[in-house]
């Protein structure tokens, strides 16, 4: 399956606009899930509640879970009801309203207030997230230039969320968890404001009505038959094909998200307990926060690389590799993370384990994200039914809603067996799964 043709046109402005928004939209996210992972398990004496990492990592899993399952619903808002821009400054509004509430939390000392928010930033990421990557997607004349043009955007994203993660552990203990969550909420405002001011002068026409109205009016110019008309039989193998790709993207992102427990509360420098490697370079000692800051920087670097590479590669005469060859070797990848963590283990004995380990795990997980993640929404742009673009979009995070709902009750499991051996053979889960993927590569690319 060829993936991307040669294109010598400019990206829109429009696309810009879109992802700086989006970039400043995940600073404050990941700020937010690294903060919920300390503030709970964190003493009642530093400012936090007290609690266990089993419940730090159930809420952040909780966070991370619900933001991947509204955006379904809010993709088929803006495909029927309410356009896409105003879908996109609702979004962004209400979770500013949400991490308000996690400041409330820290002010209260209660985990109400934190359910409270994960709710609203749930909501407001409905409205928000798959309906950017619609109207990104929109912006195009040239669909071949979508892969390489979401690569850049996922990097760009990690920009902000590199941006937030470097400087949010000194933000926290600085001026308290409380008033670091007020600073999440002035991110999402400044997205706000920006993306509604430049949007009117870039975006033309596209998200001023909801995407089945802008896309009827594309047919009708193009002189195709009634936009109401049913689905194809080679629309419904499509929707098969997006369907199978998000269940293999469970696994991925199930094992992806656990990655990040026992780097916080199991080698983590933060609590008595874990501390199990050595976070110290000289005098400095290294904030856990820096663990999402090294995959955040991975993905800046590698978005423009692997672009280029999906764009050289879908000009030679085998043509690029499929969606579904690149999910293997992701899960390959991060498979072979799993080991570097169970090796790790065996190997410092006793003693703390070098920091040199967790740096090749951050490593390792970011080239199996980055080889395959951002084509999803490529993907769904290229073969999803016009008149479904926006529900097709939600249908991606839903792999990552799943997986967010498992990823902290899987660490509480794994949490009651030897290390090196429950993340051994999760490795060797991973790693199966992708050859499996590799072997039927065929069958499933042959549906589009």
């Amino acid at each position: 399956m060829q993936i991307s043709r040669k294109s010598k046109n400019k990206y829109p402005i429009g696309f810009y606009v879109c992802t700086s928004a989006y970039a400043l939209e995940r600073m404050a996210f990941y700020s937010a899930k690294w903060l919920i992972g300390i503030f709970i398990a964190a003493e009642v004496i530093r400012g936090g509640l007290g609690l266990t990492p089993a419940d730090g990592a159930k809420m952040t899993a909780n966070l991370v879970a619900f933001t991947y399952l509204t955006p379904i619903l809010g993709g088929y808002i803006a495909d029927r009801w309410i356009n896409p821009r105003l879908c996109i400054i609702l979004g962004a509004l209400i979770m500013a309203m949400g991490y308000v509430f996690g400041w409330q939390a820290s002010v209260m000392s209660s985990s109400k207030f934190l359910w409270i928010m994960i709710l609203l930033v749930s909501i407001g990421t409905g409205l928000y997230k798959g309906n950017i990557a619609g109207m990104s997607g929109r912006l195009f004349d040239d669909k071949n230039q979508l892969d390489s043009a979401f690569s850049i955007q996922y990097s760009i994203a990690n920009i902000g969320s590199f941006l937030g993660t470097l400087t949010v552990s000194f933000i926290a203990y600085k001026i308290g968890f409380g008033k670091t969550f007020l600073v999440c909420a002035l991110l999402l405002i400044i997205s706000t404001i920006w993306f509604y001011f430049a949007g009117k002068a870039t975006f033309g026409e596209v998200g001023k009505k909801p995407f089945e109205v802008y896309e009827n009016k594309a047919s009708a110019k193009k002189g195709s038959k009634n936009y109401n008309t049913p689905l194809t039989s080679n629309d419904k193998k499509r929707i098969g094909a997006i369907i199978i790709f998000t269940i293999f993207s469970i696994v991925f992102w199930v094992v992806w998200y656990l990655t990040y427990m026992p780097v916080l509360y199991h080698w983590g420098p933060d609590f008595d307990y874990a501390n199990k490697a050595n976070w110290v370079i000289g005098n400095f000692r290294v904030p856990s926060a820096w663990f999402d800051s090294l995959n955040s920087l991975c993905c800046i670097i590698l978005g423009p690389v692997l672009a280029a590479v999906w764009s050289k590669n879908s000009k030679s005469k085998k043509g690029d590799m499929s969606i579904f060859k690149k999910t293997a070797l992701g899960m390959i990848l991060l498979g072979l993370a799993f080991i570097v963590m169970s090796t790790a283990e065996i190997v410092r004995g006793d003693n703390q384990a070098n920091l040199i380990w967790i740096i090749v795990v951050g490593i390792l997980i970011s080239l199996g994200e980055m080889v395959f993640a951002p084509l999803g929404k490529s993907f769904i742009s290229k073969f999803s039914p016009a008149k479904l673009l926006g529900l097709m979009m939600g249908v991606w995070p839903l792999a990552r809603f799943i997986a967010g709902k498992t990823y902290g009750y899987l660490y509480e499991m794994l949490s009651n067996y030897s290390f090196a051996y429950a993340y051994g053979i999760v490795a060797i889960v991973v790693i199966l799964c992708g050859m499996i993927i590799w072997k039927l590569d065929k069958k499933f690319s042959s549906l589009v």
